[in-house]
Parts: structure tokens; sequence; C-alpha cells
């Protein structure tokens, strides 16, 4: 006689610094699925947590920001491919907790990683340029990365609006502190577990899961965050977080875009968001 076998459930953590930790709190929280029964639990990230992945995130920056941009592009378009190997478990994912159409929704997050990747060595050509000046010189500007940034993902869809806002940060040489989906957050951690075997290197891109109304005011009142995309947060929670923002002069950017499957959802123009601009004088004929 078989013995009747338990399902392996599995253990949902945090991904930090290209590892997979608990949170230092020991806490969680419940997920649902469609019908309103208990999924799965998610960890439930911390301040500490918070800052473990902030340090991460300032660590992998250097070598990230120095890749090429032809490698940074490689690198995201192995991304995809990956997640094209996994697309049924998203799929799975998203259909669990109650998304219509969620193979519409993961061939979409794959393909917008294809075309981000696409733009790594184009995007400077577009938001550079030569400056005309009055004198025997070359007057250049050229885009730089901002360095580490906050990402509050969108709650819906919360697996195609955190790709079309985290591979725009990533593909120019930012690195990431992702607050995922706080009531669809799986899809955030598979793709965690993609980045982490891919050649993504670890600290570049850090996802914790959790609440909200905890982690957003302390990401945006870090003073190592450079910048911090607002695309998730709350309306109610918008003007406390720039007002935060505000005091070391955090760059905040908030995409208004109500159709995240729309050509409207992608632009190189969301990579240079994430980016400052760099003149350089050079004297001619030197």
């Amino acid at each position: 006689m078989t013995p009747e076998r338990l399902d392996v459930r599995k253990t949902y953590k945090l991904f930090v610094g290209g590892a997979f930790p608990r949170s230092e709190s020991g806490r969680s929280y419940p997920i649902h699925d469609g019908k309103g029964q208990v999924l799965a639990r998610a960890a439930r990230a911390s301040r500490k947590d918070l800052r473990e992945a902030v340090r991460a995130a300032r660590a992998a920056w250097r070598g990230w920001s120095e890749a090429t941009a032809s490698n940074r592009g490689q690198i995201l378009y192995r991304v995809a491919e990956l997640m094209e190997g996994r697309a049924d478990q998203f799929a799975h994912e998203l259909a669990g907790q109650g998304t219509r159409r969620p193979e519409r929704e993961v061939t979409a997050a794959i393909d917008r990683w294809v075309w981000y990747a696409g733009w790594s060595d184009k995007v400077h050509h577009v938001v550079g340029t030569v400056n005309p000046v009055a004198g025997p010189y070359f007057d250049f500007t050229f885009p730089e990365p901002t360095g580490v940034v906050g990402l509050v993902a969108p709650e819906q869809p919360a697996l195609l609006g955190l790709v079309s806002r985290l591979a725009p940060i990533i593909v120019s040489g930012n690195t990431a502190v992702v607050v995922a989906s706080e009531g669809t957050p799986l899809p955030a951690i598979t793709l965690a577990e993609v980045l982490a075997t891919s050649d993504v290197p670890g600290g570049v891109v850090n996802v914790l899961t959790g609440h909200k109304k905890e982690l957003v005011p302390w990401l945006a009142g870090h003073m190592d965050v450079n910048a911090i995309d607002l695309t998730g947060v709350p309306d109610h929670l918008v003007p406390e977080v720039e007002a935060t923002a505000a005091e070391n002069v955090k760059r905040t950017i908030r995409d208004g875009s109500p159709d995240f499957f729309s050509e409207a959802a992608q632009s190189p123009y969301a990579v240079s968001a994430f980016m400052e601009m760099k003149t350089v004088w050079h004297p001619m004929g030197a």
C-alpha cells in the first residue's frame, strides 16, 4: 500500500542581496485566493529588512552601473528567457489569486523585459545631445544612472505592473528595492527566483513583501535611496511620501498609465526618468 503523500508547501521569503532570508521579525501575513481562502503566507518585512535591502542595493550599484549597456541588455534578455521557461508557474500563481487571463499577463511581462533589453544601448542616443555653445568647445549632455531606486509596485496587474516599472529602473544601471504588491505578492517572489538564477548580480534587485503602510514611509525617508517610484503607493499616502522624500531631495516618479497592457506603458523616457543628466565641456581640437 502506497502511503499518502503530503504536499511540499512553499515558504515565500524575502529576496535581499541575492539570498532568500525570512523576515528578521519572524512575521508573515495571509495571502488569499480568488474565493477568499488562505492560499499561502508571505513574509512581512520590517524596517530592518528594508535597511538591509537598501544596503545590498548600494553595495551592488557600482558594479552594475559600470557594466556596459550591451551587457545589461543581454542580462535582461536572459531574464525573459528564464521567465518563458516558468510561464506556467507564473500563470498558476496569478490564476490562484483570481487574475483573469493570467497567460496574457505573463506573456506581456516577458515581452516587456525583451523590449527594455533592446533599449539598453539606445536610450542614451535618444535623451543625450550635443549642445550648441558660443566658443571653441564641444558640450555634451548624456544620462547616467541615479543610484538606488525604491519601487512601490502596483497592486494590479501584480506581475506586469512590477516588470513594467522595474525593467526601466535597472536597465540603465540603477539598483532597486522593491515593495511588492501587498495583495498579490507571490509572482514577485517567483520573479525573484528567476532573477537569482539569471545573470543579474545579487543586490541589483531586492524584493520585500509586507504591508505598504509600514514599509513605504521608511523607504521614502531612507537617506541612501536616491529616487522612488510611487506608482503603487495608495493615493492617500502619496502626499506624506512626497513630503518625506523631499527631505533629501529624493526624485519621485509616478506612472499615470491606466493600462499596463498598452503601448503607452513602455517608453524610453521611462528609463530616462531614473537617470541624471550630466553635461561635459571639451575643447575642440584637443
